[in-house]
């Protein structure tokens, strides 16, 4: 009888393990990096107190998923309220991608592989990312002092010498339940995008349903980003504040070109931006969300402000029906057109939900004086939030259109001899 190599053998479970290190490590340190970098285009190279590898520790873990309390104060002359929650994409897309490939790479050019298998090989890495996850946990918390500059309170704090502060933290318990939501996650979009990946042999026969969609929709999500990055280049280039852009693009780029798909389609987000404090976004969306009162952002409110808005529903015509094209050719020939749709609608609509599930953006300090109410200059806000089931609904839509589109225009592209089913000699044994 035969076994799968290195399965059951302890030379195979220290391969697994040693394996996981590797991922794990390159992964955490190729967040860092992208972090350390963006942060560093972002002006926070120089905060003081050896306050760096606080923040950059904070980035690292609200990218793989964690979660961080925000606080503040000035003894008992004011009040603080502060809020964060924002996932710096860029940071997580590096990451993902990293740590990803790693854990594929020992299981390539196999078909199948016994689900003891995987699961050996995913159990050693869920336990070390967690892990190296609490590291860097406990090392996400600074305090900062707060400049009041003229304002009534700093008059008083100088008085006093009770100078406003605001801190972050990591929450332990939070981080490692959405880190281990955010791993879990990435191993099984990982199984469902490669080609070359095995599967459990009584999963096989899904394999012309899931993964030439699930492919097609990521690289649909990486070509935005690529074309970001492009965008981003220009813009760096031509027209200052390279610093910036360059931080946008390391720190939170998908966040910006993923809203642009999701409002390419017809989708809409809500928001508001006030005050001094704001997230870097382009001009032209700080435009439509400034205010007090919330704002409605789709393809129509930021045309209003710069025709040139309307391209966005024209790349995403493009890409869409091209993500369509892709998937059928990836796809058996006996798959119909309807199933395309079907396919593509439903992984296209996931993507969507996930995109706004991870693109919303929630900012807020406030500090009052004595209780009265909020010194001015020093409150502010950012929120940006999906309008999810329309997202959602519009994803789907789209997707669908496209894989039965795309299922048309790819007959011709098929390559001739291709296998349609696999042969009975072909089949795992069940």
């Amino acid at each position: 009888m035969s076994r799968t190599p290195g399965s059951s053998s302890s030379g195979g479970s220290a391969r697994a393990w040693r394996d996981a290190l590797v991922a794990v490590v390159a992964g955490f340190a190729v967040m860092a990096a992208v972090a350390a970098a963006g942060l560093v285009f972002a002006g926070a190279g120089g905060l003081p107190d050896g306050a760096f590898p606080h923040v950059l520790a904070a980035v690292v873990v609200m990218a793989a998923g964690g979660s961080l309390e925000v606080s503040g104060g000035a003894g008992l002359l004011a009040g603080a309220e502060a809020s964060l929650s924002v996932v710096p994409l860029s940071v997580t897309l590096a990451g993902a991608l990293t740590t990803g490939y790693l854990f594929l790479r020992p299981l390539h050019n196999r078909a199948v592989a016994r689900p003891r298998e995987l699961v050996g090989r995913a159990v050693p890495l869920v336990l070390l990312w967690l892990l190296a996850l609490t590291g860097v946990t406990f090392l996400a918390r600074a305090t900062f002092g707060i400049s009041t500059g003229d304002s009534p309170i700093g008059t008083i704090t100088d008085l006093l010498d009770s100078e406003p502060t605001v801190g972050f933290e990591a929450d332990l318990p939070a981080t490692l339940l959405y880190g281990l939501l955010w791993i879990l996650g990435l191993l099984l979009i990982a199984l469902l995008v490669s080609r070359r990946a095995p599967l459990p042999a009584r999963l096989v026969r899904f394999h012309s349903a899931l993964r030439p969609a699930a492919f097609a929709t990521m690289l649909l999500l990486l070509s935005y980003v690529v074309l970001g990055i492009g965008v981003g280049v220009v813009v760096a280039a031509t027209q200052g504040h390279a610093d910036r852009t360059f931080a946008v693009i390391l720190l939170g780029l998908p966040n910006l070109v993923w809203l642009a798909l999701t409002l390419g389609f017809g989708g809409v987000w809500e928001g508001r931006v006030e005050g001094p404090f704001g997230l870097p976004m382009p001009q032209l969306l700080d435009q439509v969300l400034r205010g007090s009162d919330l704002s409605t952002v789709d393809v129509s409110s930021l045309a209003e402000q710069d025709s040139r808005a309307w391209w966005l529903v024209a790349v995403a015509a493009v890409l869409l029906l091209g993500t369509g094209v892709l998937a059928a050719v990836r796809s058996p020939a006996h798959v119909r057109p309807w199933q395309h749709a079907l396919h593509l609608g439903v992984a296209v609509a996931l993507a969507t939900l996930t995109v706004c599930l991870l693109g919303r953006i929630q900012a807020q300090f406030g500090l009052s004086l004595l209780g009265i109410g909020d010194v001015d200059g020093l409150g502010g806000q950012v929120e940006l939030v999906p309008v999810l089931w329309r997202n959602v609904g519009l994803g789907l839509l789209w997707g669908a259109v496209a894989g039965f589109l795309g299922a048309l225009l790819a007959r011709p592209l098929h390559r001739r001899g291709r296998v349609d089913e696999p042969s009975a000699a072909a089949r795992p044994p069940g």
